[in-house]
């Protein structure tokens, strides 16, 4: 088994072992202190050696690894421990010096803390399947059978709160498919198509991507359709979901936007962000004029968000909030798609989609369950809201508009 480990600093408390036949690179698990023994705070080497113990039962029960030979030759120093660790579960040995270093750390921090992340790149074709910890699976059905309007809502912010509290909601989004199977990306991978993706590995599902029409440059853009019904209300809000257009798709862009009818345009990023291009000005200067090869005239809408810092996310939902009640003023009475884009035209965009529909679930009086909510734009374009950070920080401003109210 090759395997792949590093630390990071956060506070999931979760732990998780899952496997489906017939995947690659599907077990993922994670190991946190606080869940082997959250009644205490647990120090240095002793907090390591418990955290090791819990590591090998899993590996024991998931029938790879003599879990029993490991625990007689527990103990001694960070980088005996290391060594055993690396040995026993198959990792390359040459990771043992990040081990230690991690082990060594905890032993220095105040707090003893240690998480690890381990993400085994294993092909598991065994029948038997494993159910994951702390797994955080919405009752939908049981609170709305039980229940009906403001109280489901209530319900469902109860859960969420709890499940922020808890860390399983951050390890149930961990586990969620950031591509849908069976979805394919046939044309973002023609020869003709590569030079017009911004990154390579941020494609647009062929079932959903928007195809341009009058276009001489082909039929091929990055973006797809994201719909997102809001139950009981009747309300479909439409979307384009987007990459930052470059400068040999800014015709395209155009392009879209013009036959789709849309008439609002919202950017999540600014052009450059810490020395490096995230979107190209595809707009013309103010009292300038550019020509994409029509004589018509339409109004459209701008909206540019530029308070998202240059790495991770705001440590005020404030104004973020504050922005998306604009856009959604903005939209008031539209039946065409708002386009949406940051740089990727995932991450962002996928927290803006998200919070949006919240809203709305909010002011309809349902259940709001952000999983379902990511799952269902990821279902309609890849890898929508990008990291667990992005997804912490919709759920504590979902909470803060739930409220709030």
């Amino acid at each position: 088994m090759l395997a792949r480990i590093h630390a990071r600093a956060h506070d999931l408390a979760s732990a998780r072992l899952g496997r489906k036949r017939g995947q690659a690179a599907c077990c993922i698990c994670s190991l946190a202190l606080t869940h082997v023994m959250p009644a205490m705070r647990m120090q240095g080497l002793a907090a390591m050696k418990r955290l090791l113990v819990w590591f090998v039962r899993q590996r024991k029960a998931a029938n790879r690894l003599p879990a029993l030979a490991f625990l007689n030759g527990l103990g001694g120093s960070p980088a005996v421990l290391a060594q055993k660790l690396l040995v026993r579960s198959g990792m390359r040995p040459g990771l043992g010096e990040k081990v230690v270093m991690f082990i060594k750390a905890s032993r220095e921090t105040h707090s003893g803390e240690l998480v690890l992340i381990i993400r085994p790149n294993v092909y598991v074709s065994e029948d038997s399947t494993e159910e994951p910890d702390l797994m955080y699976i919405p009752e939908t059905h049981q609170i709305t059978s039980t229940m009906s309007g403001a109280n489901t809502l209530q319900a469902s912010m109860m859960l969420l709160q709890e499940s922020l509290e808890s860390g399983a909601a951050m390890a149930q989004f961990e586990q969620l498919y950031r591509k849908k199977h069976g979805l394919t990306m046939n044309a973002a991978r023609l020869p003709a198509n590569i030079p017009k993706n911004r990154y390579r590995d941020v494609s647009p599902y062929d079932q959903t991507r928007v195809i341009l029409k009058g276009s001489q440059n082909g039929d091929y853009i990055n973006a797809n359709f994201v719909n997102m019904e809001i139950p009981g209300s009747g309300i479909i809000n439409r979307y384009i979901a987007a990459q930052g257009p470059l400068p040999n798709t800014c015709a395209d862009f155009w392009q879209m936007v013009w036959e789709q009818h849309c008439t609002l345009v919202v950017m999540l990023t600014t052009k450059v962000e810490r020395g490096r291009v995230k979107c190209h000005q595809y707009w013309p200067d103010l009292y300038e004029t550019t020509d994409f090869g029509t004589n018509q005239e339409r109004h459209i809408k701008h909206m540019q968000y530029i308070a998202w810092p240059d790495h991770g996310v705001p440590d005020d939902p404030a104004d973020f909030l504050d922005f998306v009640i604009r856009v959604r003023k903005n939209r008031i009475g539209m039946v065409e798609p708002t386009v949406v884009h940051c740089s990727a035209g995932i991450g962002r965009t996928g927290v803006l989609i998200t919070m949006e529909t919240a809203m709305c679930l909010v002011e309809a009086n349902q259940t709001v369950f952000p999983l379902a909510i990511v799952r269902q734009m990821r279902d309609q374009r890849a890898m929508l809201i990008q990291t667990a950070s992005q997804y912490k920080f919709v759920c504590e401003a979902i909470l803060r508009v739930y409220h709030g109210r």
